[in-house]
Formats: structure tokens, sequence, C-alpha cells
């Protein structure tokens, strides 16, 4: 019996742990898969199918990813599963008949492209023939992006917004002379300065914003690159010297990118970088996760043309190492630009000379197992627009960012737009006692669909507390299984919800059994022959009982049963078992119990066998040991 229990507890942590590690594996695939790392979200969405965690969803996701690695021969495999799944997103049609036409099945692809359509999808059908924007439609079948209220956007040209630290740095035109009145020719606005605000602020944000120190110039100024320590700026300036801007060979003041440090909360010491030239642009600085890359845009001769994004070595000492063309997946013979990579080492940049919707689109990259850049993806609307947007920023969650516009409905001529994607969906709650509303630890909790097909399982924690992962728009059901207690569920839909809701509370209420055996998990009394004594294991029995009753559910009432073996007379058997019955009740009181809560302590004699032991049956020691025993039987429980 010991054993068994053992056996049990050791499973129900290992399922806990398991379960956890496996909503924690799923979290991690998903931050990648928004991040772009799409090699290294699909492996773990594998490992999730293998361990047939949350089935549906997994396989979604990695038919995703095995499309936007163009690789339509495994998209259309798992597509295959996807649309058979019940209520599966619309979209997926569309991304399933996309994968058969990178496989040359055309006539299954029209297939599903026709069951798109009747299922109220709207596929633009000339597109749809383009194979080079294979990778772009499956992305944009469904809206990716949601745009957020930036409160600090002027009349005048915001832009090149980045996140450190809590606050935001960017560059605008909003100073409109406050100390000396300074105009571009070029649009008559005010030069472009570097201004920082905290993340959330609601003021206004005027030239007392600008950074402290010698970043900002007489001339333009950003946008900027800040290291993870926030020691050292990476920043744009036109090309200037002692005695003012400098000039190319034509005449015209190109750009550089200079650093800068901080210094008592203050950005001086100004440097120039060797990767500078009066006679081309070096601008829009971008850095890695281990700030030992340095990416910028320049139009360098040697170049596809136009401006190209190039990547450079930041080496230990600070110095730079000679500059490397991203190609020709990346660069075009028309304008590419305002490059960031996120944490996971993923490029975004602008560009007019890709297949796009307006005039600068934002990409992101696609790379393969060996982190070369093989392909690119338009980010669709609303991040892009018939008009340009560039300078496109992400936080390390992969969901949130902003990005830049000259899009009609601004407030300048350039604006800073906020953007999230939706929120993945997780129901969550924490399963307690009905009785003593104390957590319940280690309860199963299984995931059904409306149909009661089982999607996903795990255990609560120590806390009983759960979270799983769901999809938006599906009606599901919660159930929470415990040994000791009676099964609780909860019904909930997640259908019409906002777009920025993504937990569901769905707590649990588990009603103990009224089992004192079950309750505390005791192994049964028993007493020796002809004895009444409380042997030594059956006093840690008792013990358990004790706290039960005291900590656990101190208005629980219970009568206590006690009982021999055949051997001996009626009379004296009957006397024997008052004998154990009141022993058993003094020692519980002995450790605490309320005596008000042990209602009767009875004797039954020979009366009650639990085999056929009977006198003159020919019965082993063991088997009368069976009847040598002391039940417990709750009476009530508040």
């Amino acid at each position: 019996m010991k054993l068994k229990k053992h056996i049990l507890i050791f499973f129900a942590l290992f399922l806990s742990i398991g379960s956890f590690a496996q909503q924690g594996k799923q979290k991690k695939a998903d931050t990648l898969f928004n991040k772009f790392s799409f090699v290294k979200a699909s492996k773990i969405y594998r490992e999730l199918l293998q361990d047939n965690y949350n089935r549906d969803y997994s396989t979604r996701r990695l038919a995703d990813c095995y499309a936007l690695l163009r690789d339509p021969k495994n998209a259309s495999r798992y597509y295959k599963s996807v649309v058979k799944q019940d209520n599966v997103p619309v979209e997926y049609y569309y991304r399933y008949a996309q994968s058969l036409r990178g496989i040359k099945k055309y006539k299954e692809s029209r297939e599903w492209l026709q069951t798109f359509k009747d299922s109220g999808g709207i596929a633009n059908t000339d597109n749809f023939d383009k194979d080079i924007d294979f990778i772009t439609h499956v992305f944009n079948a469904k809206k990716q992006y949601f745009l957020s209220r930036i409160r600090f956007n002027t009349k005048f040209s915001d832009f090149g917004a980045i996140e450190h630290d809590g606050k935001v740095y960017f560059s605008s035109a909003r100073d409109e002379g406050v100390t000396i009145k300074r105009l571009y020719g070029w649009n008559e606005q005010p030069f472009l300065d570097i201004y920082v605000a905290d993340k959330d602020t609601k003021k206004q944000v005027d030239h007392t914003y600008k950074v402290k120190g010698d970043v900002n110039s007489i001339y333009h100024d950003g946008p900027v690159a800040i290291t993870n320590d926030g020691k050292t700026m990476y920043f744009s300036r036109n090309n200037t010297n002692e005695s003012g801007k400098e000039t190319d060979a034509k005449g015209i003041s190109n750009v550089k990118i200079y650093k800068a440090t901080l210094k008592d909360s203050l950005w001086t010491d100004i440097e120039d970088l060797s990767i500078n030239n009066k006679e081309y642009s070096t601008q829009h600085p971008a850095l890695n996760k281990d700030n030992n890359k340095l990416y910028f845009t320049s139009d360098m001769p040697g170049g596809y043309g136009g401006s190209d994004i190039y990547m450079v070595d930041i080496n230990i000492d600070g110095t730079l190492g000679t500059p490397v063309n991203l190609g020709d997946v990346v660069n075009t013979e028309k304008t590419e630009g305002t490059p960031f990579i996120n944490n996971e080492g993923t490029l975004f940049y602008s560009s007019d000379g890709h297949l796009g919707i307006g005039l600068l689109d934002v990409y992101g990259t696609i790379t393969d197992e060996n982190d070369k850049i093989v392909d690119y993806v338009n980010l669709g609307v609303p991040i892009n627009s018939n008009e340009d947007d560039f300078s496109f920023f992400m936080n390390q969650d992969g969901v949130t960012g902003y990005f830049s516009s000259n899009r009609k409905g601004g407030r300048g001529s350039d604006d800073i737009y906020g953007f999230y994607r939706k929120p993945l969906m997780f129901v969550k709650g924490v399963v307690t006692d009905a009785i003593n509303t104390k957590p319940v630890p280690n309860s199963v909790i299984k995931l059904l669909d409306d149909q009661n097909n089982e999607i996903a399982t795990m255990v609560t924690d120590n806390k009983g507390y759960f979270e799983i992962n769901i999809d938006r728009n599906k009606d599901y059901k919660i159930v929470g299984t415990q040994d000791k207690y009676i099964d609780d569920y909860r019904e909930f839909s997640t259908k019409n919800l906002k777009s920025i809701e993504s937990t569901i509370d769905a707590n649990l209420i588990l009603n103990p059994v009224q089992n004192v055996i079950v309750l505390a998990e005791l192994n049964n009394i028993y007493f020796d022959y002809d004895s009444h004594n409380i042997r030594e294991e059956a006093a840690l029995e008792l013990d358990k009982i004790a706290n039960l009753m005291i900590n656990d559910y101190p208005d629980m009432v219970i009568k206590i049963e006690s009982h021999t073996d055949s051997r001996g007379t009626t009379s004296y058997n009957d006397r024997l078992s008052i004998d154990r019955a009141n022993a058993t009740y003094e020692y519980l009181v002995s450790k605490g119990v309320n005596v008000a809560h042990i209602t009767e302590h009875k004797g039954f004699g020979e009366r009650q066998l639990t085999n056929g032991c009977e006198d003159g049956s020919k019965c082993e020691e063991n088997d009368h040991q069976l009847n040598r025993r002391t039940k417990f039987i709750v009476v009530k429980m508040e």
C-alpha cells in the first residue's frame, strides 16, 4: 500500500513537472515564432507534437513555420492535418492552398482556395499565383499586427523610436527654435534632435526632453541605437567639422554615424567612426543583442544601388572591422534602410525595391539553420501602407514595438506608431479546497474542446495554479481532478473577446471526498491479537488524522468504529473492540483533536468481519489481522 502511494505521488510530481515544462516550451516556441526565429520555433513545436501537448495548436504553428521557411512540402503535410481540425481558423484553408501550389499540386490548391472563399475568406487571385510572394501571402493570410496610440507625436516630423530601460528615444523636428530658429531648407521644418521620454508618459514632450549632453547639434541628429548597459549611444548626424557642415565633392553634406558615451547623466565624448566618409552617407545605426555588430544604411560605392544595409563587427576595444554588404536577398537596386535586429538576431528593414504595398515598406527576414538570410516577408497592414513606412522596432517580448510612417491620418509629416500582436490566449486559475479554501496541489487539469476531446493536460503546482495556452474563437471545458476530491469543471468561451484580452480566469473549487482514509492518505489501522495497544505504525497513521482534523478540516466531525477477529468469545471480543475504540479516541484527543468532533467511539466485536474467517474457519494469521481494525467515518464536513 505504501509503495503504491509513493508511486502515485512520484507520478503526480512527474506529471506536474512535465506539464509545466510543456507549457514553458510552448511559450518559448511562441515567443520565437513572434520574433521570426522560425527554425528554433519549429524544433520546439515538433517536440510538443511528439509529447501530444496541445496538439491542434502545435500542428498549426509548425505548419506555419515550414511555410515561412519556404518549405511547402512539409508545410502542406501539416496543413493537411490542420484543415481537418474542428473550427479551424479560415485563413488555414488559404495557407494550405498556398503550400499545395508550392509543390505544384495546382488542382488541389485551387480547390482549397475555393474552400477558403466559400468560408468567407477574401483572396486576391492574381497575387495568389505569384510564387515570388509565397511567404508574404502565407504570413499575411491573417492580420498579424494592430496599432496602439502614441501620445507624443507633433505636427512636425517624429520617427525612429526605440525603447530602452523603460524610456523611448526618438528623433523629432518639434523644436521650433526655443533658443535659435533653425529651419531645414528642404521641408522648412526645424532640424531633427534626439529626445527621450518615459515609455508611458502622458505629458507634452517639448524641448526639455532632448537628451542631455553633446549629441544634439544645430543640424540633423538621430535616430539612435543604445548598448545593453545604457552607456554607449550610436547616432546619425549631418557630417560636420569644427567650422560647421562638411560637404562632399558635389557640395552635399552627407550623414555619418557617431558614438557618444554616458557620463554623469550626459551624453558626451562624441567620436567619429572609421566607417564614415564625407563622400557618402552612413546612417540608421542598429545593434545586435550582443552589441558586437553594428548594422547601418549606406550609399557607399560597391552596393546594389540606392542605399544598402551593411554590417560591421565591433571589436572588443570598440574599433570597427570592415563593413559587409548584407547581399541581394536584402538589398535591391533601390532604397533599403532603417535596419533593426531583434534579440533573436532577426533583421527588419525598410525597402522600396521589393514587391510591396506602398512606397517604403517594412520587411522581416527569414534565416535558415545556419542563420543565413534566405528570404524576407512583407509585414503587411497596418505596419505597411501606401506611403512610406520605416524605422521598425520590436521589444524583447516579440509582440510590441514601434514604427514610423508618413501615411495620411497622422499628426505630422512623419509620425511614430505603436504596434502589438494579439497576445496569446491563456486559461489560468487556482484549484482550491471548497471546505478550507486552501490550494490543491497536484490536481490534474484537463482542457477539452466543445466535443469533449482532450486538448491538453497538466498538473497544478504547489500553490494550486495552472495555466494552459488556448485558441481564440472557441468553446472549451476545463476539468479538475484529484484523488481526494470530487471533480469540478467549468465551461468557457474565447469568442467575441477584445484583441487586447489575453487571459481567462477559470478557478476551480473541489469538494473533498468524505472519507478520512483517503483524505489523510491513511494506511489501515490494525491491532495485535488480544491487544488494544496503539502500535507504532498505527500511531503514525493516527497522527495524520489528527493533523487533518486540526489543520486541514477543523470543523470535520467523525465517529470511530473498532473491530476484532473471530477468535475468543463474543462477549470478550465486544469488550476488546470497545477498548480499541477507546484507545483510538484517547490517542486522537491527546494530540489535540476536539472531543466534540468525535461523536461516537464504538466497538462491534466480531460482528462485522471483512472476510470468511468466522468461528471454525481455517484462516491464516494475515487473514485474521485484517479483521482487527479501526474505521473512521465522516459524520459532517462544513
